[in-house]
């Protein structure tokens, strides 16, 4: 079970970052959007979330190209719900590496497969395949998934815009700088 954070410090921070990002300074006014990016953010705070695909073995999948594997092997077992679900992983998980830790993509430690690929490219390719997944009565729906695929540059940007605003000390104007997570 996930913890609800609606009432949490940590995603009033968030909302506060991305709003002010995506809102005020992007020019993209969609709540909805916005609301998908704060829990992306929120749920990326813990790492066995941002590594939650598995092997069969059970290991935690720590690559695009290992991710995209799993996807292949649910299609192939006709599991159209967890491929859907893997695909949507892989466009949170490249989304947020590109948006708000980009340094951390060429830093990889050991032989990685994924230095062969685009993150952006494999992000947009990702939430569209989730798209065609998926329903407009899903959640989160169809059209939300093919949005972040069409605007994934610039979801990311704007994630780069909240690094910036919390690393800036930004925090302080909501009240919230003394909250340590």
């Amino acid at each position: 079970m996930q913890p609800n954070y609606d009432n949490q410090p940590l995603r009033r921070m968030f909302a506060g970052l991305v709003e002010q990002a995506f809102f005020v300074e992007i020019g993209v006014c969609e709540p909805r959007l916005t609301d998908y990016l704060v829990g992306l953010l929120i749920e990326f705070v813990h790492a066995d979330r941002l590594y939650r695909i598995r092997d069969l073995a059970g290991r935690r999948v720590e690559t695009v190209v290992g991710m995209i594997a799993e996807a292949e092997r649910e299609r192939q077992g006709g599991g159209h719900a967890g491929q859907m679900g893997i695909y949507r992983h892989i466009g949170d998980f490249a989304l947020f590496w590109t948006g708000v830790f980009p340094e951390g993509l060429r830093r990889r430690p050991g032989v990685n497969p994924d230095h062969l690929l685009s993150y952006v490219d494999q992000g947009k390719e990702s939430y569209a395949r989730a798209s065609e997944l998926t329903d407009e009565d899903s959640v989160p729906p169809r059209w939300l998934l093919r949005r972040l695929s069409r605007d994934f540059e610039v979801c990311a940007h704007g994630l780069g815009v909240v690094r910036r605003s919390w690393e800036d000390g930004e925090l302080s104007s909501w009240g919230g700088a003394d909250v340590i997570y």
